[in-house]
């Protein structure tokens, strides 16, 4: 199988530490992708041109990062998914981390995409609203690390470490307790610090 991603994806990085936990590491190929440059094969693999795109043996795209999990689960012997109400937990934990991302990424795409004069601050606002809402909901409750690590708990990771990198990690200061929960997550999932992008 081929991953197409790029490093700095906090939706491809889930990916590659959910396969390394479920031991599936070795059968994935990471292939970089350039989601701005028309002549790269992505957008014949993806019509929408995103990453990740998981290009299976026989060819087969599958996309998004959420159903990329699914594939690589349903061939793995072990689930980052969980079963029962853990599931549903860890999807619902997996669907916030995932919108603070788009978050994250839409306030970036703002800046780097437009001319100053053009950008337009009420959505920076709007966006940088729910990235500050979504971490103190998280810092409220940290989630539980006492079990297996689940796909929400990398989603969570994933997020965060995307505001390090893109953000200055700026939302260090203001949540102790989501600084000690990555610590801790870091300490038992080796993948995330090998994925890790310096920026």
């Amino acid at each position: 199988m081929i991953l197409r991603t790029s490093p700095a994806s906090p939706f491809g990085r889930k990916v590659v530490i959910a396969a390394s936990l479920l031991g599936l590491a070795d059968t994935i190929a990471i292939v970089n992708a350039d989601t701005t440059d028309p002549g790269d094969s992505l957008r014949a693999q993806n019509p929408l041109g995103k990453i990740p795109t998981l290009v299976d043996d026989d060819g087969t795209a599958w996309y998004d990062s959420r159903v990329i999990l699914e594939v690589i689960d349903a061939r793995a012997s072990a689930t980052v998914h969980g079963t029962g109400g853990a599931r549903l937990r860890a999807l619902r934990l997996q669907a916030l981390a995932d919108g603070l991302m788009d978050a994250c990424l839409l306030q970036v795409y703002e800046n780097r995409m437009r001319d100053p004069d053009k950008r337009e601050p009420k959505w920076i606002e709007h966006q940088a609203g729910k990235v500050e809402r979504t971490l103190g909901l998280l810092e409220t409750a940290p989630p539980s690390l006492s079990g297996a690590i689940d796909i929400g708990h990398i989603s969570v990771a994933c997020a965060l470490g995307y505001l390090d990198l893109r953000f200055a990690g700026t939302w260090r200061e203001t949540h102790p307790r989501l600084v000690a929960w990555l610590e801790d997550f870091a300490a038992r999932v080796p993948a995330f610090e090998e994925t890790r992008v310096k920026a």
